[in-house]
């Protein structure tokens, strides 16, 4: 049994959940949440709580099972309190801006990067070296997140790049002097 799966998702009050069609539809302050259901797996709600249990014992079945209650998990949190993540830009002439709908990077290329941030999704530079991602799917989040990053990863020499602010560059030594 999914450690994970069998533990109930808490329904925040604000936060009202539907399920029709296969469709699981979570609706709260901050806007609201589609995910597609799976056969393998079915979903009760029932006084402020959500149960994911599984049809069968079979291997998709077990796999869907702590999947699907992390998703509604992550649903209902989002659309209460929202997900954020916080990028780091590292690097002499480094910067980033908001210029309009973009985010403007100078990276060290002979060129400005403009990004445009999807639908739901808002990009905020606090200062010229932080940008701050958040919206209401932390999957999208964590994509839009990463594919900023990877305009220019950080580097294990001198640590230029962007990077997660939780995250921790290993620092490489340079090239010794030879004798």
């Amino acid at each position: 049994m999914s450690r994970i799966g069998k533990m109930p998702v808490k329904l925040a009050d604000k936060a009202k959940i539907e399920i029709k069609d296969n469709l699981i539809t979570v609706t709260g302050p901050k806007g609201t949440l589609q995910q597609a259901m799976v056969p393998e797996v079915s979903i009760d709600v029932n006084d402020g709580e959500v149960a994911v249990s599984r049809i069968d014992d079979s291997k998709r079945s077990k796999a869907m099972h702590g999947l699907y209650r992390v998703l509604v998990s992550n649903m209902v949190e989002g659309v209460t309190s929202g997900f954020s993540r916080k990028l780091l830009v590292n690097g002499v002439g480094f910067r980033a801006e908001k210029k309009s709908d973009f985010l403007a990077l100078s990276l060290g290329f002979s060129h400005m990067i403009y990004f445009k941030a999807p639908e739901n999704i808002t990009i905020e530079c606090p200062d010229p070296t932080s940008i701050v991602i958040s919206g209401i799917d932390k999957a999208l989040v964590g994509q839009v997140a990463a594919k900023i990053r990877s305009f220019r990863k950080p580097e294990p020499y001198r640590g230029k790049g962007i990077r997660y602010s939780d995250e921790y560059v290993r620092r490489k030594e340079g090239k010794a002097a030879g004798k």
